[in-house]
């Protein structure tokens, strides 16, 4: 119960503080009457400590459906990054109860094999929506939402012309409905609104996949973005009906914003901070999930090509990839596999909610960290590493090389 404790803490402090300087402000306004005993002036000033509290109180207004973050007033279509107190009370109430995942990231080699047909079928799909906790960095927790269980959700891969059966569950511990947004369907609410579960609760969207492209998919239940800044986010392709070019090694990345009330590194469980989501001011900046998600578990061998498949769960940022030591042959800009894809790229753009598939060939052994250009995101956690093994080639590469962190 002690991270309960300290998640709830800082506000049992405000509010202990609040009380206090009332009590003060009381105990001055009786030692002045007192002194003056008068009663016109002691009407007087406490019109004017009540004027004072209300100037400051009303017009924050009263919470609305009492909700968590209190007095957030926000102008999006459906409610504000706020969570239902109730939700949040039984959230602390059952803390102990919450799976808790050794790993919430995403295994980047964890993709489906490339598809060999060469006609339209059914494909089947079932996701789960599960809340969980895990660790963001060493030490620190984070209430994940997820799907699948992990940062992000599972890489699904279907074929241009197929028709897509998909069951979304929302696992019964879960606290909050979710639903599911994948940008490849074409139809009202990207299938959101045909989606939208309570916990213990499934339903089933049928679509047909009509345009090829790497696509986001994400939950779109209100309030969105507080949904995906909580981790609920993967990614879609829907392969051309020719196929792709081969590749010797698939990568699947994601980089996510997670916004916590406690600052950088600050250890136990950390709190969503909506202002700071709504700010644009993140404190953890990842690919994957979590910080150190991909600095063991991603290898490639020297004349191999590498393919990655990169996308942005967003909510604010716009992510600037790029593989330090590398130049990309190709990139399939925004996802799109129809046109030429550009070449000899060396940083491309990743929208929020956007994706892009990027193909290098690997010549010289070394490691390789892939980064959000953005730098100052390193420190966030916006870095991983691509470990090539294989024979040296002088004509590439030649020089005495010495040992700096992450290279």
């Amino acid at each position: 119960m002690f991270e309960p404790l300290s998640y709830v803490w800082q506000y049992l402090v405000q509010g202990f503080g609040l009380f206090i300087a009332y009590v003060f402000a009381a105990i001055f306004l009786y030692l002045v009457l007192r002194r003056l005993n008068s009663r016109p002036l002691t009407i007087i000033l406490l019109v004017v400590f009540l004027g004072v509290s209300i100037f400051f109180y009303v017009p924050n207004g009263l919470p609305r459906a009492f909700e968590y973050p209190f007095f957030l007033k926000t102008y999006g279509p459906a409610s504000g990054p706020v969570l239902p107190f109730t939700n949040v009370s039984d959230f602390l109430k059952n803390f102990n109860q919450f799976e808790r995942v050794s790993d919430i990231a995403r295994d980047p080699s964890d993709i489906p094999s490339p598809i060999e047909r060469t006609t339209s079928a059914d494909v089947n799909i079932e996701i789960t929506a599960k809340e969980v906790l895990a660790e963001m960095a060493p030490g620190v927790t984070f209430n994940y939402w997820t799907f699948g269980g992990t940062v992000p959700g599972p890489f699904l891969r279907v074929r241009e012309g197929d028709t897509v059966n998909l069951t979304l569950k929302n696992d019964e511990t879960s606290l909050h409905n979710h639903s599911i947004d994948l940008h490849a369907v074409t139809g009202p609410g990207g299938g959101a609104v045909a989606t939208n579960v309570k916990p213990g609760e499934s339903k089933i969207l049928k679509f047909k996949a009509l345009n090829s492209g790497l696509y986001v998919y994400h939950c779109a239940s209100p309030n969105v973005a507080n949904h995906m800044t909580h981790g609920m986010y993967g990614l879609i392709l829907v392969e051309p009906k020719e196929g792709l070019p081969k590749a010797d090694k698939e990568l699947y990345v994601m980089q996510g914003e997670f916004y916590s009330a406690g600052t950088l590194g600050r250890q136990g469980l950390q709190l969503f901070d909506a202002q700071a989501m709504l700010d644009g001011k993140p404190q953890y900046i990842v690919f994957n999930g979590r910080t150190g998600a991909l600095t063991e578990n991603m290898n490639a061998e020297v004349g191999e090509t590498v393919r990655i498949y990169i996308g942005n769960g967003g909510v604010n940022l716009v992510s600037s990839f790029h593989v330090i030591g590398e130049i990309f042959d190709r990139v399939y800009r925004e996802g799109d596999l129809v046109s030429a894809p550009a070449k000899s790229v060396q940083t491309t753009l990743v929208p929020a909610g956007g994706a892009a598939m990027v193909e290098f060939k690997v010549d010289y052994p070394g490691n390789y960290m892939l980064v959000d250009h953005a730098l100052s995101r390193l420190d966030r956690g916006a870095w991983g590493v691509l470990r090539v093994t294989g024979p040296e080639n002088k004509e590439i590469f030649d020089g005495v090389i010495e040992a700096m962190p992450g290279h």
